[in-house]
């Protein structure tokens, strides 16, 4: 076995491990958005995030993998759709030449969880009002939307990688795209109900469960050390071995940072530190840093993080502010900071980093020049055209054919039972032996809190 083989393999096995870390994002999205919304809409929006991975996972295998990363022009990858086995066991042939590190097969696992990360933002802002079949036909377009991108910006050959946009892992690909389609989707759905009163100012309608959406954050955080290290694809990048540690230390400083600067913003807005602002704080950190983490200096990630924190907080507010129901704060936290972290790269990437990944040029702060900002700027100029405008008609038309808001009443009730005929909790809404409201389980409480010399009493 050749050198360049034991490389081929360790590429192989640091990027499908890398895919699997990705992955299980979406446990993380379904803990946290479920967190974030109301009991009676838990195993809706947990469940979709099996279903839209699945979807994701299948068009992406048919056509979104050879739009995005197949040989093709400047604009689109025109091969590569329904690979043979041949296709994905090769490394660096058509119809997938821009992999030179890893086989098709890894290539198409590490790329399609970040299609599917992107699709599982979309559904944010759209939250606890949309109806069960848009997820089906959505999350085909979207996926097709993603991958037309995803070709500008990654692909060696596409117009934008050409001009030297930096987007490491993603800040604009994965989470200004997905933003900016779930901002179509509020504005076309409109709020929930109850939402804004008479005279429009919000009403707050809280998530049902905090530790969830916690422990949702932690696990994103961790799919994070996936999602931006993963993306060196190689175990050695341009001259550095193991450069993806160095992404992972820039990728964690910023959540760190994120979360300080999310929950002091909150206490010096609010006057409460509040919870959700520090887990929006962290999240948005993560955000921002996924375009910067190959490009900056360990500082840079500390200031990008902090800053992040800030945006979610004064996002979040503003967004509500100006009459959008974002239940989950997808356009501040993914949206805003993903445009702040594509901006920042452009600001502070180091020039011996981009040199060395062989991907634009020093950033303003270092070289003087706003040469790469203005590459950045171009690039969220474009994608956001593109993406709201395709994301905007796709979901405008099945609104006037088909309609995608759900009946007033299914709102009320709640999507669980509604579109699946069961309940996320069910011992709160029906009888249940043993559950909530019984005879057995009233007998069980007062026992529990009556006086324990009551209960000797008993027992003599």
């Amino acid at each position: 076995m050749k050198t360049t083989d034991l490389v081929i393999a360790a590429n192989t096995l640091w990027v499908v491990v890398a895919a699997v870390l990705v992955m299980f994002m979406q446990a993380g999205f379904a803990l946290l958005e479920a967190g974030l919304t109301r009991m009676k809409n838990a195993a809706h929006i947990a469940g979709k995030n099996v279903l839209i991975f699945g979807i994701a996972s299948l068009v992406y295998w048919a056509v979104g993998f050879g739009i995005a990363f197949g040989d093709g022009n400047a604009v689109i990858g025109t091969h590569g759709f329904f690979p043979s086995s041949d296709a994905l066991l090769s490394v660096g042939q058509a119809p997938y030449s821009f992999f030179t590190t890893i086989p098709g097969a890894s290539a198409y696992l590490f790329e399609v969880v970040f299609a599917g990360v992107s699709l599982a933002i979309v559904w944010g802002a759209m939250a606890e009002r949309a109806k069960l079949w848009v997820y089906f036909a959505f999350g085909v377009c979207f996926t097709l939307i993603y991958s037309v991108t995803s070709h500008w910006i990654w692909h060696a050959g596409g117009w934008l990688f050409g001009l030297g946009m930096q987007d490491f892992a993603g800040s604009t690909v994965v989470h200004y795209q997905g933003a900016l389609a779930a901002l179509a989707g509020a504005l076309l759905l409109g709020p929930r109900i109850g939402k804004f009163g008479k005279d429009g100012r919000a009403n707050p309608i809280p998530g049902h469960n905090m530790p969830y959406a916690v422990l949702g954050t932690i696990i994103l955080w961790f799919g994070w050390f996936g999602f931006n290290p993963g993306s060196t694809l190689a175990v050695i990048t341009g001259d550095k071995v193991g450069y993806f540690g160095y992404v992972a230390l820039t990728t964690n400083l910023a959540a760190a940072a994120g979360a300080l600067g999310g929950i002091l913003s909150a206490w010096a807005i609010l006057r409460k530190p509040d919870i959700s602002m520090m887990l929006n704080g962290v999240l948005a950190a993560l955000v921002a840093i996924t375009a910067a983490s190959g490009f900056v200096a360990p500082w840079a990630a500390v200031v990008i993080g902090l800053v992040s924190g800030l945006i979610a907080v004064t996002g979040v507010l503003w967004v509500e502010r100006i009459g959008i129901d974002d239940p989950i704060g997808a356009v501040a936290v993914h949206g805003m900071s993903g445009v702040w972290g594509t901006l920042a790269t452009g600001l502070f990437a180091v020039p011996a980093l981009a040199a060395n990944l062989a991907t634009g040029s020093g950033g303003l702060v270092y070289t003087g020049s706003f040469h790469q900002l203005g590459v950045q700027a171009l690039g969220l100029v474009t994608v956001g055209a593109f993406t709201f405008s395709a994301s905007f008609g796709c979901l405008w038309t099945m609104k006037r054919l088909w309609g995608i808001r759900v009946e007033e009443h299914v709102e009320t009730a709640g999507l669980d039972v509604s579109e699946h005929g069961m309940w996320g909790y069910p011992e709160f809404y029906i009888p249940v032996p043993g559950g909530y409201g019984t005879e057995s389980h009233s007998h069980l409480v007062g026992h529990v809190h009556r006086h324990p010399a009551a209960l000797e009493a008993d027992a003599a």
